[in-house]
């Protein structure tokens, strides 16, 4: 895993110097301002600073390497001796050219006192390396111990989040094969929360058409705020980015979806239609081309309900031809996670989809986020908490999240 920080004067500007030089893989895992540094620096507007991890493939190595024994240290010291003897002989002679045959005899002698100590020394050392490589495998297995106690502890906070018991365990093995024993627990966490980041991954939302109007269809099952939410995000486009948008509702089973939709149009000022009928929807199109977005409500119904699937389905690929399109599965978070994998199942039959996760603040546990994410390899867009039109509503943020997820606040 690659990890490293990029500065420019925008996060926009930081995040391409990070895939210029990463690639368009990378992940943002923190934004923070820095100050600039040297003369008159005060003067100057603040840095903003990410932080990117790119995942790479590896594989880990692990040599083990024998100790020593007497038997191997002999037979080394048999190959040993004629070199040691051979030097011996070399540094006799230039010491006899040199010196009297008196002084040779006495350096001779000295040399063999040396050898000797170095054999003594050598036979020695199997004993000594016994003792340190016990300790140290105690000590080793005392820290991996621990460790294990660490990841168990982070499993268990995640769990206790609902994350789902399967997902919890591989990001754990995942991470503790990559582990050293005596690693910092730090260290460890760093790993794991890298490692649920780049799962995660960073959100898509909603982007212009490169031509025309972008459609944007809305999907999900009764109760769970596709209107509310529909309404926040228009109220951005619309008043925030100054975006042409058109609100169209299919939802012809509830007439207080459509009014209510109707409302949210008339106080952002912006058109409003009932579809009926899928010529009615390329009628409205047609209509709407000078537009940059139409975002399409649709009959919030029992994932169960096969006739109005094929009629929904009906109606998402009767675009196809006329504009860009976008689908957004709008799920509650205080849903059971076995129900929210029989709702994905579902849509998936009828069209590929980006997750908008509604009622955050209604639950303590973000687990399903995860979950959702891992079962589907749908991308997150945007997370809704609360019923406060434009505001209660964010693009989703992956370290927030996993902060949550082992144990951090919200």
């Amino acid at each position: 895993m690659i990890i490293k920080k990029f500065q420019a004067k925008t996060e926009n500007e930081a995040v391409e110097l990070a895939k210029k030089e990463l690639g368009n893989n990378v992940v943002v895992m923190n934004v923070r301002s820095v100050k600039r540094k040297g003369l008159f620096s005060f003067l100057k507007p603040q840095l903003v600073e990410i932080t990117v991890a790119l995942e790479e493939e590896s594989e880990k190595r692990e040599v083990h390497t024998a100790a020593p024994d007497a038997r191997s240290i002999t037979e080394a010291l048999g190959k040993i001796a004629p070199i040691v003897e051979k030097a011996e002989a070399q540094k006799r002679e230039e010491t006899m050219s040199k010196k009297e045959d008196s002084d040779a005899d006495k350096v001779i002698a000295e040399r063999l006192n040396n050898l000797e100590n170095l054999i003594e020394e050598k036979l020695q050392k199997p004993e000594e390396e016994k003792t340190k490589e016990k300790e140290a495998s105690e000590e080793e297995k005392q820290e991996n111990d621990e460790l294990k106690c660490f990841f168990e502890l982070l499993h268990k906070t995640m769990t206790d989040n609902e994350v789902n018991e399967e997902y919890a365990s591989s990001i754990i093995e995942e991470t503790a094969k990559i582990t050293k024993p005596g690693t910092p627990f730090d260290v460890a966490l760093a790993g794991i929360y890298q490692k649920m980041i780049l799962k995660f991954g960073k959100a898509s939302t909603i982007t212009p058409a490169e031509e025309g109007p972008k459609t944007v269809f809305f999907v999900g099952p009764t109760g769970v705020g596709k209107t509310t939410t529909i309404a926040k995000i228009a109220s951005k486009f619309s008043v925030e980015q100054k975006k042409k948008v058109a609100l169209l509702t299919a939802d012809t089973y509830r007439i207080a979806a459509a009014e209510q939709l109707r409302t949210y149009a008339n106080i952002l000022e912006v058109p409003f239609r009932i579809i009926y009928t899928i010529e009615e929807m390329e009628s409205a199109l047609k209509d709407f081309t000078n537009f940059d977005y139409v975002f399409v409500d649709t009959a919030g119904h029992s994932h169960q309900n096969e006739e109005q699937k094929n009629v929904m389905g009906s109606f998402i690929h009767s675009v196809d031809s006329l504009t860009q399109k976008e689908v957004y599965l709008v799920v509650s978070a205080t849903t059971k996670y076995r129900d929210l994998r029989s709702i994905a199942d579902a849509y998936s039959q009828i069209t590929d989809y980006k997750l908008i996760f509604t009622k955050l603040d209604e639950t303590t546990a973000l687990g399903n986020l995860l979950n959702l994410k891992l079962y589907t390899g749908a991308d997150l867009s945007y997370v809704t908490c609360g019923q406060n039109v434009p505001d209660d509503i964010e693009d989703f943020n992956a370290q927030r999240t996993v902060k949550n997820l082992l144990g951090g606040r919200k």
